[in-house]
């Protein structure tokens, strides 16, 4: 199997589980709430069982192997099987969004987090490391295409059908069978194939059992620091990448770019998933990634302080361009750390990063329900997630001066 075509699967995978899976619901919102069938504060607990769920997939995903180990007689699984059930089950539960029930879309939503979640853990970690065993890690980078492409996508059937006055039920139906044709068409790739450097199940455990007993040459608490550093990201970016359309329409209710934020916002993550695969990964990533949070920190007063058609503009592309670009440079500070548990450490990264994403809508939603307007609490929201970027920033970099990578690799 060629090098691209695993990079074009795991772009596909994530574009499903992350484009439409997780995002999908930002430019859907506009239209449900148009159309009656919720209103604000609803809407941020119906976005925060998606990242609930999220969260309990990556926790499921961080103790898979101590299961496994507890439980010997359970069947040994592969990561490619565990991507194709989170695929399966996201192309369902998206469909199933279209049911006029609204009982059920918390459910829905909730167990469309926690099939991302699989998505996201094990292709990302199947791909990243079938690459580097072909010789191609760059390529890895490009595969972080897939959640700008699915954005985009997504953006832009959503404004197509608002132009011919589309419901929210028939937009589920459009991204439940963009879904269903991505996921046919990398279902192949990721054939299950029971072989060891594959396993998830208790023959991992056996092939890691060599190097178990080797000192580690990273601590726990360098790998928390990483952890804690990666999750704030998911606060720092959340509201806006929940609320863009909305904010945008309150701000600018008669704009014709009312509809094209989303999609410039997939446009700037493309690009700097690209752009990801330029920087040496032998550099100290920490200071990339600091980098990053400062950058989306900026997107952010940008959207507060210029809140015209331009400043949203320039303020979704940027906030885009290091989006998955923090996501892959965090996976290989993973890879680095942790070598014989990529996994199971990717899996705790990302309870990390879902605890803070599913704070900031609930945040949005007792904000709401303070009183005052809606613009003030959108605001204020806006301005603590710059903040926590910051921070987050200050982190990387107190993380790389108290464990410099050179001292670390001797």
């Amino acid at each position: 199997m060629s090098s691209l075509r695993i990079a074009l699967a795991g772009l596909a995978a994530l574009a499903v589980a992350m484009g439409i899976g997780r995002f999908a619901f930002t430019p859907i919102l506009p239209m449900m709430l148009h159309d009656g069938v919720v209103d604000l504060p609803a809407a941020s607990w119906l976005a925060s069982a998606n990242y609930i769920g999220y969260l309990l997939g990556a926790l499921l995903c961080t103790l898979q192997p101590q299961i496994w180990a507890r439980l010997p007689r359970l069947p040994a699984l592969d990561a490619p099987l565990l991507v194709r059930v989170g695929l399966g089950a996201t192309t369902l539960l998206t469909f199933g969004m279209a049911v006029p029930v609204a009982a059920l879309w918390p459910a829905l939503r909730f167990a469309a987090g926690i099939a991302s979640a699989l998505v996201f853990v094990y292709s990302s970690g199947w791909c990243l490391a079938q690459l580097a065993a072909r010789g191609k890690p760059a390529l890895g980078g490009a595969m972080f295409v897939g959640p700008g492409a699915g954005i985009v996508a997504s953006g832009l059937f959503a404004s197509a059908l608002v132009a011919v006055g589309g419901t929210a039920t028939a937009a589920w139906l459009v991204f439940g069978l963009l879904a269903l044709i991505l996921s046919a068409g990398v279902w192949r790739v990721f054939t299950p194939t029971r072989r060891a450097d594959d396993s998830v199940g208790p023959a991992a455990g056996a092939a890691a059992a060599p190097s178990a007993a080797a000192p580690a040459r990273h601590g726990r608490a360098e790998v928390m620091t990483l952890a804690l550093a990666y999750g704030i990201s998911g606060f720092g970016y959340i509201v806006t990448a929940t609320f863009l359309p909305v904010i945008a329409r309150a701000a600018l209710p008669a704009s014709p770019w009312l509809d094209l934020f989303w999609p410039i916002f997939g446009a700037g993550v493309i690009l700097g998933a690209l752009l990801a695969t330029r920087v040496r990964v032998s550099g100290d990533l920490r200071l990339v990634l600091a980098a990053a949070y400062v950058l989306q920190a900026i997107a952010i007063a940008i959207g507060i302080g210029l809140p015209t058609a331009s400043g949203f503009a320039l303020g979704s592309f940027l906030l885009g361009v290091p989006f998955t670009a923090i996501t892959y440079f965090a996976m290989q500070e993973v890879r680095r750390l942790r070598p014989t548990r990529v996994a199971s450490t990717t899996g705790l990264v990302t309870v990390m990063w879902s605890l803070g994403q599913a704070s900031g809508p609930p945040m949005v939603a007792l904000l709401l329900r303070r009183g005052g307007s809606v613009d003030a609490a959108f605001t204020l929201s806006l301005m603590i997630a710059a903040s926590v970027l910051v921070a987050g920033a200050l982190l990387f970099l107190a993380s790389s001066r108290l464990w410099p990578k050179a001292a670390s690799a001797a």
